[in-house]
């Protein structure tokens, strides 16, 4: 009887010193009393993400318009506790928020990159529409947008800016179009256009009168 009980209290003790702040190795905590944490040193840098697609070294611009899809891609840096799941989305310079990609932004903590199809998303949800501007792109993981860089874990993105736009309707010249700035280049093709005769008679007139002097010196 004695050892049962006294067994029953070592699991109770046990237990109780799992679920709260035992330690594995004098560094890595059990979570819930099952899985232990892995260990991170406080020196670590935070977990980072560097944009692979599109190049970051310049805007890049996309339609917005059907068949029209963008592809962000990443790499992940001095990570050591992945988070369980990325949320996308990009924020327009307009203040709102929109989500990226076929789930609400929200992808496994392990992808790596992420399609979106604007045009889908904007008939899909016109109450708030998608507008010919530029756009930051923000990644996170479990500790939100807000989330204070911590050594091993992976610190809030916002380093891409993109543009989108709305391509304009075919209009035929029929129909009345008229290039507004086409109509001030004409004179100046038309200058452009007799310069070389201007030049040949120069020519001409200047090779004409050394002739006439060559006649009058002999």
């Amino acid at each position: 009887m004695h050892n049962h009980l006294d067994l029953q209290r070592r699991q109770q003790n046990g237990t109780a010193s799992a679920s709260g702040s035992a330690t594995v190795s004098g560094s890595a905590s059990l979570v819930n009393g099952s899985t232990p944490l892995p260990s991170v040193s406080a020196g670590a840098p935070p977990g980072a993400i560097t944009i692979t697609m599109p190049p970051i070294q310049s805007t890049s611009y996309y339609k917005l318009a059907p068949s029209e899809y963008i592809t962000f891609g990443w790499n992940f840096s001095s990570i050591s506790v992945a988070p369980t799941s990325l949320t996308v989305a990009a924020v327009g310079a307009n203040g709102y928020t929109y989500p990226v990609g076929p789930t609400d932004g929200v992808i496994p903590g392990n992808a790596q990159s992420v399609v979106w199809y604007p045009y889908g998303y904007q008939t899909a949800d016109p109450s708030l529409p998608l507008v010919q501007a530029s756009y930051t792109l923000h990644i996170w993981g479990d500790g939100g947008p807000s989330a204070v860089p911590t050594p091993g874990y992976l610190a809030p993105y916002s380093g891409l800016v993109f543009a989108i736009y709305t391509p304009q309707a075919y209009t035929p010249l029929t129909s009345g179009w008229q290039c507004a700035g086409c109509s001030g280049a004409l004179p100046q093709l038309k200058i452009d256009s007799a310069l070389p005769g201007v030049v040949a008679m120069i020519v001409i007139m200047l090779l004409s009168g050394f002739t006439t002097l060559r006649r009058v010196w002999d």
